[in-house]
């Protein structure tokens, strides 16, 4: 059983159109790996624990923080559902509660070659990963594919863009579904024909894919057209957007 912590909200961010990020404090002897989650609990239905009608809902969000970051963050998808509307009220020094860290969806280097297949909010394990390699100089050959609707909606977006100047071995290949006028980028969603046209040593890397079940099951499909054996694809489902 994972200990239960609490935090104070050190920060909150929109990150974009439809996306928030909250940070906290990192509570003593609180320690995780890039990759992982917690189970963040939130209050619902009125200002504090006392009120009639409070509710609490409790949901797995992944780490979009690195370790090698001196405080947590996690970056949700923002609905319009109960939790998600807790999630988008919460403020600096407001006290949440959560337990963890949860979850075997990591990486600390242990593959020469990596490619990162995910959409909108499924980014926040792969952020955490990506940021960690980076920061402890981790030599790993790592290229993400990356699809979201809009200009205006790819969750950080402009940081990977900064990452790309500090580390030489990451690639970042950004596509859109829904483009505007001036997007001079990737259009489309992730499929095995783009993988096979962008990435000419695709069968020499283990692939990492992340968010929303249908997505996933999406790029398994698109891996096992490219003959990609399980034992080189690591997944994480979203349980859902609530």
């Amino acid at each position: 059983m994972n200990p239960q912590f609490e935090a104070e909200v050190i920060g909150a961010e929109q990150t974009t159109v439809s996306s928030r990020s909250i940070r906290f404090g990192r509570p003593e002897g609180f320690s995780y790996l890039p990759g992982q989650f917690i189970i963040l609990e939130l209050l619902t239905g009125g200002a504090d624990g006392k009120a009639a009608g409070i509710s609490k809902i409790a949901k797995p969000l992944s780490f979009s923080s690195s370790p090698t970051e001196d405080h947590l963050q996690v970056t949700k998808r923002l609905t319009g559902h109960e939790f998600s509307n807790a999630f988008l009220s919460l403020k600096e020094g407001d006290l949440i509660r959560f337990s963890g860290p949860y979850g075997s969806f990591t990486f600390q280097g242990e593959h020469e070659k990596i490619a990162m297949l995910s959409g909108g909010i499924g980014i926040t394990p792969l952020r955490s990963m990506i940021k960690c390699c980076t920061d402890r100089g981790i030599a790993t050959d790592i290229v993400l594919f990356y699809s979201n609707r809009a200009e205006d909606d790819i969750p950080f977006g402009d940081e990977f863009e900064a990452l790309k100047g500090k580390n030489q071995k990451l690639t970042i290949i950004n596509t859109l579904t829904r483009p505007g006028p001036a997007w001079m980028g990737r259009t489309g969603r992730i499929d095995a024909k783009m993988i096979r046209e962008l990435l000419a040593d695709y069968q020499e890397r283990v692939f990492y894919t992340s968010g929303p079940k249908k997505m996933v099951e999406a790029m398994q499909l698109a891996l096992q057209e490219l003959n990609i054996p399980a034992s080189r694809i690591r997944k994480e489902i979203f349980p859902g957007y609530d």
